[in-house]
């Protein structure tokens, strides 16, 4: 069983069990649940900023490369990031 946020976890918790100082421990181990870290947007780092960039009037006159890193390491080779090229 996980829990979906701090305040179903609380209120789940407070249902079935008590003992002093519960609420600062559950938000403690909410904040530091290594699943919910991964999943959790707000624990990522913050996005760059986008930049405007002028239409260009040939092709490859203008390349973007970004790297998209701290993935969830996945597939054979475990990879956990994405180089993204845009012309």
């Amino acid at each position: 069983m996980g829990h979906m946020s701090e305040y179903r976890t609380k209120e789940r918790v407070a249902s079935t069990a008590c003992w002093p100082k519960w609420e600062q421990e559950l938000g403690e181990y909410i904040n530091t649940c290594e699943r919910c870290q991964k999943a959790n947007r707000k624990h990522g780092k913050n996005y760059g900023l986008l930049q405007h960039i002028e239409e260009p009037k040939h092709p490859w006159e203008t390349i973007n490369m970004d790297w998209v890193t701290g993935l969830v390491p996945g597939g054979k080779e475990s990879c956990n990031a994405c180089l993204i090229i845009v012309d």
